[in-house]
């Protein structure tokens, strides 16, 4: 199974339930990041090592592979993998067998191999960073995992499971989220995806305190959201002041943004977020 999507949108949560919905529920679910470890350590923890195979094997080690046997194996940035290693996992996959980094016995595999890309694996292989074989025998079933702004339906059901999880971790009673600030998670576009949501709520957990998240206890990058008729008068000044002061600065510096930046006292990539969020673009010509 091929999982395709972008950072975040809950690529390992849908391996577990293609292992937990299958007829190897009962086995084990081993994952391996591809891009967490250096190149020379991925070919141990995937395969395995012997007893002295190189310096610091000081015992013989099975792999994730091994550890996986009758369950499945995530291999989570499949696109990361380096090409030598690409090989060796062909031959796992179509010989359902490996060999530990220094051995030379064959460990015959019974797994399923669940893999995922946030980057498109057919323009890798297009451009040489892939092999195609090994795409062809990852792409058996594909499944793709859309990104939260295609899913606004499932902002708000999201936001309050989180929500009740991290109020029960800081022992907090609360109750849900204030129309504005619901509101605002709603109009957000999400680049970080479900997980930038999560982090978004427990930081709203961690510093309100009324019984609803507020408006502003979400992030300033929510907060230069244009407010709607639900947001207080508050927010909707601080969102004019905030524009007015970028167009003062961008009229200044004749278009120059790191000067721009300079002026408003925030850093230059700062600058061009507020822009964006402000939906200032058109306006600034930017």
């Amino acid at each position: 199974v091929l999982l395709l999507g972008e950072t975040g949108t809950g690529k390992e949560l849908v391996a577990r339930q293609v292992q937990a919905l299958s007829r190897r529920a009962a086995g084990p679910f081993v994952a391996g990041n591809c891009a967490a470890l250096p190149e020379s350590l991925i070919e141990s923890e995937l395969f395995g090592h012997e007893k002295g195979a190189f310096t610091g094997a000081t015992e013989q080690r099975p792999g994730k592979l091994e550890l996986a046997a009758g369950g499945t194996v995530f291999l989570d940035e499949i696109g990361e993998m380096p090409l030598p290693l690409q090989a060796k996992m062909l031959r796992v996959l179509q010989q359902r067998e490996c060999e530990r980094v220094g051995g030379r016995k064959v460990i015959p595999l019974d797994i399923r191999v669940v893999a995922a890309a946030n980057r498109d694996l057919a323009t890798e292989v297009r451009r040489g960073a892939f092999r195609e074989d090994l795409f062809h025998r990852l792409n058996v079933i594909t499944l793709r995992t859309p990104p939260l702004r295609e899913r606004g339906e499932d902002i708000e059901l999201l936001a309050q499971s989180f929500l009740a999880r991290a109020a029960a971790s800081a022992g907090r009673h609360l109750t849900g989220f204030s129309p504005a600030a619901l509101s605002a998670l709603r109009r957000y576009d999400w680049p970080g995806n479900i997980r930038e949501l999560e982090n978004v709520v427990e930081r709203a957990v961690v510093l309100g305190d009324l019984p609803e998240v507020q408006l502003e206890d979400l992030p300033d990058n929510l907060l230069d959201l244009a407010p709607d008729a639900d947001a207080p008068a508050f927010h909707r000044s601080v969102h004019d002041a905030k524009r007015a002061a970028i167009v003062e600065a961008w009229r200044k510096s004749s278009g120059d943004y790191k000067q721009a930046a300079q002026i408003l006292g925030v850093h230059p990539n700062s600058l061009l977020r507020m822009i964006r969020n402000l939906d200032l673009r058109a306006e600034l010509g930017a």
